[in-house]
C-alpha cells in the first residue's frame, strides 16, 4: 500500500495500509502516544483501498479489506477514512481473534478491578465508559473487552472512544481540554467523533484487571436496577461475543467462569447523571461486600 501506519493497542498489533494519505495521517495523529507492535510485526493487517484505480481520485470511495473481510461491505467516502480504518480494525478482531474471548463491551478499571458494560446499540456503554474515565476510572476499552479464558483476567483494548450523535455533546461538555478526533457527519451510524484516551490509560494498557462487575445498561427509562442471574448473564454475553463459538471449549470455560465469579446487574437510566450515580452506588456496595 502507498501509505502505512502501525500501532499496538493493548496486546494486539495492527498495520493499516491505505491508497490515500489522509486516513493514515489522522491515525498517526490520534494514536501518537501508542507504541509500535512488538518487533514491528503486526497481528492483523487492514487495507483501505479503491475498488477501481480511478476511484482514488474521482468521488473517492474507501473499501475495507485486510486479513479478514466482509465481501459485501459498502465503501465509505474518503472524508470518513478514519472511520473506515477503525471499522477495519474492529473487523480483524471480530473475525480473527483467537487468543482472547471477545465481548462487545466497554470496560473501565478501578483499584485493579474491572467493570464491564454491555448492551444493545444505543445502550450508552461507550458514553458511560468515557464519562467514568473522566472521573478517575481507567479506560480499558469501549469496543471490546478481552477476556483471557485461561486466567479469567480482562485485558485492555483502549482504542479511540467512538461517540455517536447526542453523546458527542454530552462528553465534549464533560471533557473540556481533552483531545477529540474530527467530527464525521452523516456516517451509516450517524454523526461520530472519537475521544482520545488519556496518556495514563495508554501507559498501563498492558496491565490486566480482575473482572468485578457485569453491567447491562439501558438508556431512555426511569431509573431502575435488578440483579441478573448466572444463566441470563451467560446468554446475554454469548450474544455479545463475536468469537465465542470459534473458541469452542475455551470460550465456554472462560465465559462460564466469568458469570459464576462476577455479579451482574441491569440498570435503566434516563440520563447520564442518573447512570453514573447508579454505577458508583453499585460499585460502592460491591466494595462493602468484599
Amino acid at each position: 500500500m502507498r501509505h502505512c501506519f502501525s500501532v499496538k493497542i493493548g496486546p494486539v498489533g495492527f498495520r493499516v495500509g491505505s491508497d490515500w494519505r489522509a486516513p493514515i495521517d489522522q491515525l498517526a495523529d490520534l494514536y501518537a502516544q501508542y507504541p509500535q507492535p512488538d518487533d514491528g510485526v503486526a497481528d492483523f493487517t487492514v487495507r483501505l483501498f479503491a475498488a477501481r484505480p480511478w476511484r482514488r481520485f474521482v468521488r473517492p470511495a474507501v473499501m475495507i479489506g485486510g486479513d479478514f473481510v466482509l465481501p459485501d461491505a459498502a465503501p465509505l467516502p474518503l472524508a470518513q477514512g478514519l472511520l473506515a480504518a477503525e471499522m477495519g480494525m474492529n473487523l480483524q478482531m471480530a473475525l480473527g481473534q483467537r487468543r482472547y474471548l471477545l465481548l462487545h463491551a466497554s470496560a473501565v478499571e478501578r483499584d485493579g478491578r474491572a467493570l464491564l458494560m454491555t448492551g444493545v446499540s444505543g445502550a450508552g456503554k461507550s458514553t458511560l465508559a468515557a464519562l467514568l474515565s473522566l472521573r478517575g476510572w481507567r479506560l480499558m476499552g469501549d469496543e471490546f473487552a478481552l477476556l483471557d479464558p485461561d486466567t479469567g483476567l480482562v485485558h485492555a483494548f483502549p482504542r479511540l472512544v467512538s461517540l455517536k450523535n447526542a453523546a458527542i455533546d454530552v462528553v465534549e461538555r464533560a471533557a473540556a481540554g481533552r483531545r477529540f478526533g474530527p467530527l464525521l457527519a452523516g456516517t451509516p451510524k450517524g454523526d461520530i467523533r472519537h475521544l482520545v484516551p488519556d496518556t495514563a490509560a495508554v501507559a498501563v494498557m498492558t496491565v490486566p484487571a480482575i473482572p468485578a462487575l457485569l453491567l447491562f445498561p439501558s438508556f431512555g427509562f426511569e431509573p431502575a436496577r435488578r440483579e441478573i442471574s448466572h444463566s441470563e448473564a451467560f446468554v446475554r454475553l454469548t450474544q455479545a461475543s463475536t468469537n465465542y463459538v470459534s473458541l469452542g471449549e475455551r470460550g465456554f470455560t472462560g465465559l462460564t467462569g466469568l458469570v459464576k465469579a462476577v455479579p451482574a446487574l441491569a440498570i435503566d437510566y434516563p440520563d447520564t447523571d442518573s447512570a453514573i450515580t447508579q454505577v458508583e452506588a453499585a460499585w460502592a456496595q460491591l466494595g462493602e461486600a468484599l
